[in-house]
């Protein structure tokens, strides 16, 4: 007697579930009507000159204390990118109390 076969169900593929979901995307972006939730995030405007003047520093000296690359800080002053959390955190700390950032980073700073 033959064996009966029996066709199994195919499992998604996750390659399945990332193009159905490029082709929402698609749809949205053309204005269709879908059934997606969108989260818009826009962080907290920070101002890297303002803080980089009370230190009196160049953007060279600035992005050594602070441990980013010149290029960054130059971007962050025209309003091209934007600091990470941590670097805006520090950011908003100098711009409060910079005398107090100064004495924190001071043999950083001397170098």
């Amino acid at each position: 007697m033959a064996k009966k076969v029996t066709k199994r169900t195919k499992k998604p593929r996750v390659a399945d579930d990332i193009l159905a979901s490029l082709q929402e995307a698609v749809r949205w972006a053309r204005g269709e009507k879908v059934d997606v939730i969108v989260h818009t995030v826009v962080p907290s405007n920070t101002d890297a000159r303002l803080a980089r003047h009370r230190l009196g520093l160049s953007q060279r000296e600035f992005a050594a204390v602070i441990g980013t690359g010149v290029g960054t800080v130059r971007k962050w002053e025209l309003g091209t990118r934007r600091p990470s959390g941590a670097a805006r955190t520090l950011i908003e700390v100098i711009k409060r109390e910079p005398t107090a950032v100064k004495r924190a980073l001071k043999d950083k700073m001397a170098s």
